[in-house]
């Protein structure tokens, strides 16, 4: 079972950006098939019933809770028995009632009740940061017994969506109230899957380098800070041109391109949190209001006034 650092875990959930975030409530009757698109992240969330995924899902890390004791055990791919058969834990085309499935949209596929079933489906846009949850994530996140390992987010979820959206009148505030929520199922379900011991060794960083995983551990705690490719080196224990070379490779950009995006997802989550943009300004060490909004505009295409504003208006019909 991978161990993952909980600094390096709240790193992660604090860099997923939600921009929009929505849930429908769908009842799944015999006979009847659920397409889940390819163009966008998505969500579901079995309330009742059971569903199998088509084409099938494969087989992977299998999460399952004891609910009287509370212990999680994990079942990995192609665990054999004791007489040499390859268990079936791992089969993850199944779907009960309490398990969670994130799908990046990078194929189409259909769930089908086995008799029926009831799910809740969110939709995101994740703006800027889904590039970085892609590297991140697998293409398919299969969190078997959710409600188990997050009982609160996986009664949010429950509680979510409604079946006919035209006929509920929106209140002042739905769209960004909806977002929250359906933010905080996603970051559970990342969680759950992160840190019961489905994430690979090494995550999330994409190096099993440990001077590598220092320069980053370094510019996360500090991104702020003044740093120089010559400066991270040194932090690494490398020489320049080393260093550029096995960061480059192992995180598949610039050091000068990767802190800049680390800044630009603090920058967002202090914006989001009421700072003024003097002070978001300063503690990324911006010696200007200019410079900070002039790089900030460069990477999120608008100025962080405007940026902020777009978190707080409706989400699209």
């Amino acid at each position: 079972m991978a161990v993952v650092d909980s600094e390096a875990l709240t790193q992660v959930l604090g860099s997923i950006d939600v921009r929009v975030g929505k849930a429908r409530r769908i009842e799944l009757l015999p006979g009847s098939v659920l397409p889940v698109s390819s163009a966008t992240v998505t969500l579901v969330y079995v309330v009742d019933g059971s569903v199998r995924g088509h084409p099938p899902l494969g087989t992977g890390c299998r999460i399952q809770v004891d609910r009287a004791s509370q212990q999680v055990s994990v079942t990995a791919e192609g665990d054999v028995t004791a007489e040499g058969d390859v268990t079936a834990e791992g089969d993850r085309s199944r779907l009960v009632a309490g398990d969670a499935l994130i799908t990046l949209g990078t194929g189409d596929f259909l769930f089908e009740p086995e008799e029926s079933a009831t799910l809740v489906v969110f939709e995101f846009d994740l703006s800027d940061s889904a590039r970085d949850f892609g590297a991140l994530v697998p293409d398919v996140v299969i969190v078997t017994d959710f409600a188990g390992l997050e009982p609160a987010a996986a009664a949010l979820a429950a509680n979510m969506g409604v079946a006919e959206p035209a006929t509920c009148a929106l209140r002042s505030g739905d769209p960004v109230i909806c977002r929250m929520m359906a933010t905080t199922v996603l970051l559970s379900v990342v969680r759950a899957w992160a840190e019961n011991g489905c994430a690979p060794d090494g995550w999330p960083f994409r190096s099993k380098d440990p001077f590598l995983e220092r320069v980053v551990e370094a510019i996360h705690d500090e991104p702020g800070r003044e740093w120089t490719v010559e400066l991270l080196a040194s932090v690494g224990a490398m020489s320049r041109s080393v260093f550029a070379e096995r960061f480059r490779a192992a995180l598949g950009s610039t050091p000068a391109t990767y802190v800049a995006e680390v800044r630009m997802n603090a920058a967002k989550r202090m914006l989001e949190d009421g700072l003024p943009v003097s002070s978001v300004a300063r503690e990324l060490g911006y010696v200007s209001d200019e410079g900070f909004s002039r790089a900030f505009r460069r990477h999120s295409g608008m100025t962080p006034s405007a940026w902020r504003m777009t978190r707080l208006a409706p989400a699209p019909a």
